[in-house]
């Protein structure tokens, strides 16, 4: 950004590791060494060894190397340890209901003196089946009559000090379910499915392969409808059993796909008879889908079961993937105990203060507490969070700044760095977040003022807040633009071209375009961003709930839903992009720890309400082509806190939310996108044709940065190519937040019905060579935000576009706008601006709009259209 400057002169450390004396150690590696020799239970009269290699959990874990996966590997000198605190449990999932007939303890010296041994159906209502006060730990074998999918040791009281501690967990039993027809093996039950609805909470995708055949999936009353489920890798399909409940399928097909965006039929029929149908099919594939269109009643689509036979096949990372786990070294913990957090904190700022480019990454966390005498400078690619429930929890007497010394006080490219979920009590009353895009300020209580301007009062080009109270005044002083949702504040004072407020408690009245201000009273819908927080000693991810017509914060009582570390597959770089399939398909959320991840398949996200959140500007790079993120047309997906860095092979789309031709509805549910960044070059060439698709209905973007790097390394008109910022199709899009620069084609292009924009910035391409490059037609230039000509209704509140042509200064843009001419379709508060008159706007939208002019870099605008 190039305006003048205005407004006034410058007037965490390691988890304990459980020590244990030498002899006690000594001792322990005694009887794992005697344990090598113990028989295993190779043979049992009591049934077959179902838990062996199957997927387990635990409530805690004491370190890296004691997972609950090695108490179910067949390996007894592997063993899972807990944390030392009661109770705590380990759970086997064995895939399918069991008749349970014998249980083996391998304990280590670390046993339990009270424990449970417990069934369940699902995971979550537990029944018990053995009970005992005097654990005697050492070999035992008990003996149940139980049934269940899911077995878990529930300890109460432990034996010693130390956590609890299994060198193996056995259950015994047989087994339960559909004999598979000949020549295939059963390869859906137990993996994730999903579905393009549900009747209600009761009747959900999973219930379909639980082989229970007293559950069901049920879909609303509508046609289409799908179920699909993912078999973790690919395999070749030799017959699907569909067994209907009564609201059947007349017309459906069986499918087929490597993707789950393009689909194969394997099957197709018109007279579905209904009750258990087994069809035989030749087709391959890893995900595998029953698509209705038409129903047999007018009831939604009911399958007691769906299930898939063949043999497996394709690459897998072999063996149940367990959740949670350490987050890594870049991950910085502290509490008010911690020594020399400032020098901490220094020495990260001064390696990340101008690394616009660099690899770093980090996420500095705060345990709830007060900290005096902080000043936390946040560089590129740090993210600073507490971890409270609230803001309250974790109060910082000091500062935390963003400041443009490294760039002599010039603030446009303070980017790729975030605050979220603390409070600040400013050293000086008034605190400093001189950013420009891709730098969200989140969930942040300032007791104070708030300075979106350098120390010089030099350029800026920010930004963005939300669900966050300033007690003071904000001000934006040098900031072009800003957008505020959800919060409260004190008083704003000024701005330069297009401030925007929803929701706002205390935001200044309207009066674009003088002053400049866009004031809706709420935001129609919206949902805050994800966040970790402890509770107790245990890290969580709390999931706010979507709220209708917001004003002011989300919290102290945020509605919505926590979700232990243990559900997230914690992923490190150097992890493969099989491996995180696996774990999503596995029912695992996804959690990015700081770094840099190279990617040789798109992450697929095909389950509803999977969580995929970052820490630190956490990179997803693909390498060869393919996509970095492709989300199914499912509810309720959350992506944020990441950034998608385009690789130099061209990818057709970096992110795709839902299949082209999805057609569910998700408003009750919708998928989200908050804090996701896509860059394409800057660190080095990189290609995309599209950055981002959103194909699903109801979809919200909440604040992205869709950026053509115009600077860094790999740049220039054919060195970074990418033709679109952002392509809408789906229906009842929102979007607040919207930033999206220097596509060589259309930055936005809306074809989808009823699509919302609350504030889009937007710079031009500046690097055209001249004119005819960028001939659109007959029209000079491809509009910043295009509204396709199909469309009856869509709405934006608060839009700028920019140009700066710098290869070519006598370049005209026809306009930063077009739309089709519709009652229907309306705006209010547009601006286009010429950048010190490298280049000129003829319009603001379509026709309509004063021509931009000379040098003086004065915005042209149109205050409501038509």
């Amino acid at each position: 950004m190039l305006a003048p400057p205005t407004g006034p002169p410058a007037p965490r450390p390691t988890a304990p590791v459980n020590l244990r004396n030498t002899a006690v150690a000594v001792i322990t590696a005694l009887i794992a060494s005697l344990l090598l020799f113990i028989p295993s239970h190779s043979a049992h009269a009591a049934g077959t060894l179902l838990s062996q290699g199957k997927t387990a959990t635990a409530s805690s874990t004491e370190n890296g190397g004691t997972p609950a996966a090695a108490a179910v590997d067949g390996n007894t000198g592997t063993r899972w340890s807990s944390a030392a605190a009661d109770p705590q449990w380990l759970q086997v999932d064995l895939g399918a209901t069991a008749t349970i007939s014998q249980i083996a303890l391998n304990w280590e010296t670390a046993s339990a003196k009270a424990f449970k041994i417990q069934v369940s159906d699902n995971g979550t209502t537990w029944t018990d089946a053995y009970s005992t006060t005097t654990g005697p730990g050492g070999s035992q074998t008990l003996d149940v009559n139980a049934s269940g999918r899911y077995v878990r040791m529930y300890g109460t009281v432990r034996a010693t000090g130390y956590g609890y501690s299994l060198w193996e967990f056995q259950v015994y039993g047989t087994t339960g379910g559909t004999t598979p027809p000949t020549g295939g093996t059963l390869l859906s039950q137990g993996k994730a499915a999903t579905a393009s609805s549900t009747e209600n909470a009761g009747t959900p995708a999973a219930s379909a392969v639980d082989g229970n055949t007293g559950t069901r999936w049920s879909s609303a009353a509508t046609d289409p409808q799908w179920l699909q489920v993912d078999l973790g890798a690919a395999a070749t399909i030799s017959s699907v059993t569909l067994n209907w409940e009564a609201a059947y399928a007349k017309a459906f097909k069986v499918q087929t796909s490597d993707n789950a965006s393009t689909w194969t039929d394997v099957y197709s029929t018109t007279t579905g008879p209904g009750g258990n149908q087994t069809l035989n099919v030749t087709g391959t594939g890893r995900y595998v889908r029953m698509y209705g269109t038409a129903r047999a009643t007018v009831y939604g689509y009911s399958l007691w079961e769906f299930q898939v036979y063949g043999t497996p096949g394709g690459t897998d990372p072999g063996g149940p993937i367990e959740g949670g786990g350490d987050l890594g070294p870049n991950v910085k913990v502290f509490d008010p105990s911690t020594p020399n957090i400032q020098g901490t904190l220094d020495q990260i700022f001064t390696q990340q203060e101008s690394a616009q480019f660099g690899s770093g990454r980090y996420q500095l966390f705060f345990k709830p507490g007060t900290y005096s005498g902080l000043n936390a400078q946040i560089g590129f690619y740090t993210s600073i969070s507490g971890l409270g429930l609230n803001p309250d929890d974790t109060q910082i007497n000091g500062d935390i700044t963003v400041d443009a010394g490294w760039m002599a006080g010039n603030a446009t490219q303070n980017f790729w760095r975030s605050a979220e979920n603390l409070a600040i009590t400013p050293s000086n009353g008034t605190d400093r977040w001189a950013v420009a895009q891709a730098a969200p300020f989140r969930r942040i209580h300032v007791k104070g003022g708030l300075n979106l301007a350098p120390a010089s009062y030099g350029w800026a080009s920010g930004g963005y807040i939300a669900d966050s109270k300033i007690d003071g005044t904000v001000g934006p002083y040098s900031q072009q633009q800003w957008y505020t949702r959800d919060s409260s504040v004190g008083g704003w004072t000024n701005g330069v071209w297009n401030m925007v407020f929803s929701g706002v408690q205390g935001a200044p009245a309207q009066g674009f375009p003088n002053p400049v201000y866009t004031t809706l009273a709420t935001t129609p819908v919206s949902r805050e961003k994800p966040y970790m927080y402890l509770d107790g000693n245990d890290y969580k991810v709390f999931v706010p709930s979507k709220r209708v017509n917001a004003v002011g914060t989300s919290w102290p009582n945020t509605p919505g839903t926590s979700l232990p570390l243990s559900r997230f597959y914690v992923a490190k770089p150097g992890v493969s992009a099989v491996t995180i399939n696996a774990a999503l398909a596995q029912g695992l959320n996804l959690l990015f720890t700081p770094g840099i991840y190279h990617v040789d398949q798109a992450i697929n996200v095909t389950r509803a309400d999977t969580v995929v959140l970052g820490l630190g500007l956490a990179t997803i790079v693909p390498d060869n082509g393919v996509a970095a993120v492709k989300v199914a047309d499912v509810d309720g997906v959350k992506l944020a806190g990441f950034l998608i860095d385009a690789g130099t092979v061209n990818s057709p789309v970096l992110l795709q939310i839902g299949p082209a031709g999805s057609s569910a509805g998700h408003a009750a549910d919708p998928t989200s996108m908050q804090d996701v960044f896509v860059r394409i070059g800057g660190a080095g060439p990189g290609q995309a044709t599209t950055a981002v698709e959103v194909n699903s209905n109801d979809t919200i973007i909440d604040h992205t940065w869709l950026w053509r790097a115009d600077h860094g390394a790999g740049v220039g008109w054919n060195t970074n190519p990418s033709d679109y910022g952002l392509k809408v199709n789906g229906a009842n899009v929102l979007a607040t937040g919207l930033f999206v620069e220097h596509f060589k084609k259309y930055d936005v292009e809306w074809s989808g019905e009823n699509g919302r924009t609350i504030f889009f910035q937007n710079e031009i391409a500046y690097d055209p060579p001249n004119q005819a490059a960028i001939q659109n037609g007959s029209v000079r230039g491809f509009a910043a935000y295009k509204v396709d000509d199909n469309v009856t209704t869509h709405e934006g509140w608060g839009l700028g576009s920019y140009c700066n042509f710098t290869a070519d200064p006598t370049i005209v843009q026809e306009h930063g706008f077009e739309a089709p001419n519709k009652p229907g379709v309306k705006f209010h508060d547009l601006l286009v601006v010429s950048l010190g008159g490298m280049g000129q706007y003829a319009h603001v939208i379509n026709d309509v709009g004063s021509p931009t002019s000379g040098t003086s870099t004065v915005p042209s605008t149109v205050t409501s259209y038509p």
